[in-house]
């Protein structure tokens, strides 16, 4: 457990880093122009600034109004509305399962707020010891609305058991067979993660603890009903798409 939540700090600390965007040289214009770039020099009443594609322009002092240095301005991202997600990965954990990588696949329908926060409801199939299909509901913030940012989310939901009745062939007693009627739990997820925007689309990547409890109930040998609860404690690694 230690080492995953090593590990998730780095994850956390990686992600900011990368999200950091650095901030250009910008020369503001009479005319209305906006210049980005990297200023080279000021020398006789003249600007001299290069460009992200390598071309060197000149402006006289009389032509620029301000110089300023600042992260240049993003305003591609979904600034509200409908829109859904698809998103694929792992739920990594020590617990016992019939799945050596439990999977997750999630379909999102959400609302943009305000271009930073968006809500969600999702469904899908996911695998802890056995198959579920997970409805839940989100909340998503995002730290800026820059190109690329951080961002965390928070999920609440329930499981439900796709599969039904399991026949228990593990013991070979009489008594012990019995099928296993399983049944789902509640969920529970809180992240992190980084968003690349492009236009009104995005790709994330996501690193969260997930939480989530399912219980199964069986006949035992003396005919009484007893119900097993598994508790499932991971750590959730996603990558998605949001239209």
């Amino acid at each position: 457990m230690k080492k995953i939540s090593l590990f998730v700090i780095m994850l956390i600390f990686t992600i900011i880093n990368l999200s950091a965007q650095k901030n250009k040289d910008v020369l503001y214009l009479k005319n209305g122009s906006i210049i980005y770039g990297k200023l080279m020099e000021v020398i006789d009443n003249q600007y001299k600034i290069k460009t992200p594609d390598g071309s060197l322009f000149i402006f006289s002092a009389v032509e620029v109004d301000k110089y300023v240095n600042e992260t240049p301005v993003y305003d591609g991202r979904k600034k509200r509305g409908l829109g859904f997600a698809l998103e694929a990965g792992l739920l990594i954990g020590s617990q016992s399962s019939d799945y050596k990588a439990p999977f997750s696949f999630n379909i999102i329908g959400n609302v943009t707020s305000n271009v930073r926060s968006i809500f969600g409801i999702g469904s899908g199939v996911e695998y802890l010891g056995k198959p579920f299909t997970p409805l839940f509901l989100e909340y998503k913030y995002l730290f800026s609305n820059k190109k690329t940012t951080p961002f965390i989310f928070f999920r609440g939901g329930k499981l439900f058991n796709l599969k039904g009745d399991d026949q228990n062939s593990d013991y070979v007693y009489p008594g012990y067979n019995n099928e296993k009627s399983y049944t789902g739990g509640g969920s529970f997820t809180i992240g992190t993660g980084i968003s690349w925007s492009k236009e009104d689309s995005e790709t994330y990547l996501s690193f969260a603890y997930r939480y989530a409890r399912t219980s199964y109930s069986q006949y035992d040998y003396n005919h009484l009903l007893d119900t097993y609860w598994n508790d499932y404690n991971r750590l959730e690694i996603k990558y998605g798409f949001k239209f």
